[in-house]
């Protein structure tokens, strides 16, 4: 694996999470009944990122959760013969609102179909609305980004790493070859 390109820096990174902050205030028309919910790993840290950017923006709080969709993987029996199950945190009723699942990176769409079969399970919202620091093409289900921080084509051959201070130490989004 060879890093072949820096997208994202700490500094765009942040601009991207503010944008996206923005476009989620006036398409919601304010923080009204508005909830994010992460998608673990780094959906977890992006979604409170969002979260302290909403408030900055606006003054105000707006719940924030969790989500582990191990269980719901179609490809569970490729990832481990024993995957780790996290915890999931949604510690507030989602019956009505509007949520913005929040993931690193959006490529096959699979994964948030997952999310999506996961978060249902909590309740049905008003709405459930889809924030990724990174969109890079190539998918396999009609699943789209309603926020995106960074579009970037990229090969098949090709992985994008969003690796955050909490995770990684490090603070940026590159293109990878595998």
């Amino acid at each position: 694996m060879k890093e072949k390109a820096k997208i994202l820096d700490q500094e765009a990174i942040g601009r991207a999470l503010m944008r996206i902050a923005h476009e989620i205030l006036e398409k919601n028309k304010g923080t009204e009944e508005v909830c994010l919910i992460g998608i673990r790993n780094r959906g977890v840290y992006l979604a409170s990122r969002l979260a302290e950017c909403i408030k900055k923006i606006e003054g105000k709080d707006v719940l924030v959760g969790n989500l582990d969709i191990t269980l719901y993987r179609d490809d569970l029996t490729l990832i481990a013969s024993q995957p780790v199950v996290h915890k999931t945190e949604i510690y507030f009723d989602i019956e009505g609102k509007n949520v913005v699942l929040v993931d690193d990176v959006l490529y096959t769409g699979r994964t948030i179909r997952a999310a999506l079969d996961a978060l249902i399970d909590f309740g049905r919202p008003n709405t459930i609305q889809l924030a990724v620091l990174v969109d890079r093409g190539h998918r396999e289900l009609p699943i789209r980004a309603d926020y995106a921080g960074k579009n970037i084509p990229t090969a098949k051959n090709e992985t994008v790493e969003v690796r955050l201070q909490e995770v990684d130490g490090k603070e940026e989004a590159v293109i990878v070859e595998k």
